[in-house]
């Protein structure tokens, strides 16, 4: 047996290095990850508001923790405003919706009476109990299929009751945890802001040039390609609900606003998007209502939400984010497999987290170490 090639067996180990350090880090990432974010979601928003606050800074002469907190008041601010007119908004047409809704139940109940008071149904009825007295048999039959059918209604009714109200339970018992971490990322963003450029100073000290460089162009990339794609995703469907709202509003329906608000949210569902809301909605116009104009205005109106978000979507996850649609779409798909709806997130942002260590030639100084036992030359 031949001797084995020392330079084979210094990659073999080095590869196996290599991989403990990645199973390490992986495991450190899951670990530590639920015990920092509310430091990472103030890292963000720090990021988010640096340009605001260097603007206040620089521009205007204040200093920087005025700067952060001038920042940081008008960023709530304006996201306060716009939450509270949203919500002001869909609460006063959901108000009027049931309403609405209630009268309509009304009418259907009204309905009903008729039909039970009407010659034909009361005939029905007399047919049926003279059936059941030449055939008793049956009538026990139908009486225990009427009994279980019973049981089993109210068995779902405890089964939706309690899952409402231990939902309930459990977001109010939440509120007080939801209003720590809240806190905790408004201090976190304030600390982060203020001394934005002193973290900045000491992380290039602890660290070595070749993996600060490195680290900024994953951060750049990533924070180009992050928020690319959230960009892309509010484009997509504030364009979804700017259509419905428009036909909507041509087609003189009530409640434009709201219904096309939501038609835009459902929008980020997976495979059924839009169609969850108008595809039910359009055959409950043809077959329950019979109201032909409107159903097939609604169905051109779908017509053109679906022509119009395939147009749109390739150009804007290219234009914003620089991914491939088809590779973008599969990272979705294996996200929804492996994490479910959260998956949605989760495949594109890992796409984008891949695609950043790729062009930081991340992957490249991996092999090169392997290989050489040092990183190639940047």
């Amino acid at each position: 047996m031949g001797i084995l090639n020392p330079r084979l067996v210094h990659q073999i180990f080095r590869g196996i290095w290599v991989a403990i350090i990645v199973g390490l880090l992986s495991l450190a990432f899951f670990y530590i990850i639920p015990l920092i974010y509310p430091f990472i979601f103030g890292w963000i928003l720090a990021l988010m508001m640096n340009p605001i606050v260097n603007f206040f800074q620089f521009k205007l002469k204040l200093p920087r923790w005025l700067s952060v907190t001038i920042s940081m008041f008008l960023f709530l601010g304006a996201m306060a405003t716009a939450i509270t007119l949203l919500v002001a908004n869909i609460v006063v047409e959901l108000g009027s919706l049931a309403d609405n809704i209630q009268a309509q139940i009304n009418r259907w109940l009204e309905q009903f009476n008729v039909f039970i008071n009407s010659i034909t149904f009361q005939q029905w009825i007399e047919r049926v109990n003279e059936f059941f007295e030449n055939n008793p048999k049956y009538q026990e039959t139908v009486n225990t299929n009427l009994s279980s059918s019973a049981g089993s209604i109210a068995d779902i009714s405890k089964l939706v009751i309690t899952y409402v109200f231990s939902a309930l339970k459990a977001f109010l018992t939440s509120l007080p945890k939801i209003a720590t971490i809240t806190i905790i990322v408004m201090l976190a963003t304030f600390f982060i802001s203020k001394d934005w450029y002193g973290l900045n100073k000491r992380y290039k000290i602890i660290f070595s040039d070749v993996i600060v460089k490195t680290t900024k162009l994953i951060r750049t990339d990533l924070q180009k390609a992050l928020f690319g794609y959230i960009r892309a995703q509010l484009i997509l469907v504030s364009l979804t609900a700017l259509v419905v709202i428009i036909g909507l509003l041509v087609l003189r329906v009530d409640y434009a606003i709201t219904i096309g608000l939501l038609t835009g949210l459902a929008d980020l569902m997976p495979y059924l998007g839009t169609g969850a809301v108008m595809v039910p909605w359009i055959l409950y116009v043809f077959f329950a209502q019979g109201n032909i104009v409107l159903g097939i205005g609604l169905s051109v109106l779908y017509g053109v939400i679906v022509i119009a978000r395939q147009i749109m979507e390739p150009k804007v996850l290219a234009s914003s984010v620089g991914l491939d649609p088809l590779a973008t779409l599969v990272a979705m798909f294996v996200g929804l497999k492996l994490f479910g709806l959260l998956g949605l997130i989760i495949g594109p942002v890992s796409l984008i987290l891949l695609s950043a260590f790729y062009r930081a030639r991340l992957f490249h100084d991996i092999a090169a170490y392997i290989q050489k036992g040092s990183a190639s030359p940047k």
